[in-house]
């Protein structure tokens, strides 16, 4: 996966209470007749970030990106770029520019005509359009490529030559539309590492839509999670994956085990959970902000598992009888560079476990149609209230 822009913590805008946004988007509302694609959306964005929009078909998260790119004007609400308001301001006066998921390469110019297009058409001098182009060429490595046609490119070179046709007229916001969608899945994550760098080396602000989780959580400062039409969750991707704020980011960010429950203890410093959804208590090592006998969920991601084939001993602090229970190995998926186990429980219920593959051929490891314990961590899981 990707590398994450170096950024240290005191520098992170979004962390700083004062801090300006860059685009600051205040209860914009986009109807299509009845329907509102998007409803309500308040979101700034800092300077220099790349910012994912993620979701999935029909989350809205296209329609946003097209009302900042001024092709669909908002029904209500107000969006500002760089402190400017861009009601009626139309897509080739604002400060931005947009690399579409298709890349529209022009197929009979050549790769350094295709960079040039805009410039020629803003009437740049000569000298000036040529440097930039051989600028642009050498950031993203396709300077030996100048001469050639789009059919005489790969996927991912065709990619490049779209951001940096996108890049030429230096736009201080650049919106990117599924930008690695048409890529298969091995370049994609080889252009995930030049998309991070590109960005940071230019220090243009980036705002990418996309479906893919993955994806989002390699690239972005920061992710916002988009469900019908509305902002599910904002923050950084670490935030995002281990500590959702509800079941549908916990499902739709990886990969989560899901388990209802009713509150039995409610203290400042644990709170104990009673499931028979999971057929097992759960201890949570820290205080949850819910009603008494309040009925919740607790997810736990995969990884956070232990499977064993002998019963853990209870850890400290935690009682005997919970976090742990009894299950049955009915399928295994080997990934490579994990193991995926099917594990039934005791109760008729499933649950997903994953184990890195350390070893080469590991002769210990769990195996089909064996007895297992899985137990977690008091810190593991996520308790959800909604």
């Amino acid at each position: 996966m990707a590398k994450k822009p170096q950024i240290a913590a005191d520098t992170r805008p979004w962390r700083e209470p004062g801090a300006k946004p860059f685009v600051r988007i205040r209860n914009v509302t986009k109807k299509f007749g009845d329907i509102a694609a998007v409803n309500d959306v308040s979101l700034d964005i800092y300077k220099g970030e790349l910012f994912c929009l993620l979701g999935g078909s029909g989350s809205g998260k296209s329609t946003l990106l097209r009302m900042l790119a001024g092709f669909e004007e908002p029904t209500a609400g107000t969006i500002e770029i760089d402190g400017q308001n861009m009601a009626g301001v139309p897509p080739y006066r604002r400060p931005v520019n947009m690399m579409f998921q298709s890349y529209a390469l022009f197929p009979h110019m050549t790769v350094e005509q295709n960079v040039a297009y805009g410039l020629k058409r803003d009437r740049l001098p000569p000298a000036e359009l040529a440097a930039r182009v051989t600028e642009l060429l050498q950031l993203v490595k396709l300077q030996d490529y100048r001469t050639r046609k789009p059919n005489q490119l790969s996927g991912g070179q065709r990619q490049r030559v779209a951001l940096a046709r996108a890049l030429a007229k230096r736009p201080k916001l650049l919106l990117l539309d599924e930008p690695l969608g048409a890529l298969d899945k091995k370049l994609r994550e080889e252009t995930q590492f030049e998309l991070v760098k590109i960005q940071e080396t230019l220090g243009v602000t980036f705002i990418v839509v996309t479906h893919d989780q993955e994806e989002a959580m390699s690239l972005a400062t920061r992710i916002g999670v988009m469900n019908q039409g509305e902002i599910a969750m904002i923050g950084e991707p670490t935030e995002i994956y281990e500590y959702p704020n509800s079941r549908f980011v916990a499902n739709f960010i990886g990969s989560a085990n899901m388990f209802e429950g009713v509150v039995t203890e409610d203290e400042p410093d644990h709170v104990r959970i009673r499931s028979a959804d999971l057929g097992s208590d759960i201890y949570v090592d820290h205080g949850v902000d819910c009603a008494p006998d309040q009925i919740l969920w607790w997810a736990i991601r995969p990884e956070k598992i232990r499977l064993t084939r002998d019963k853990p001993a209870a850890e400290s602090g935690i009682p005997a009888d919970a976090n742990v229970l009894k299950g049955f190995v009915e399928d295994i998926a080997y990934l490579g560079d994990m193991t995926v186990y099917q594990v039934r429980l005791e109760n008729g219920k499933y649950m997903r476990v994953t184990k890195a593959n350390a070893l080469r051929g590991d002769p210990d490891a769990i195996s089909w149609d064996e007895s297992v314990w899985a137990s977690w961590a008091g810190s593991s899981g996520s308790v959800l209230v909604s």
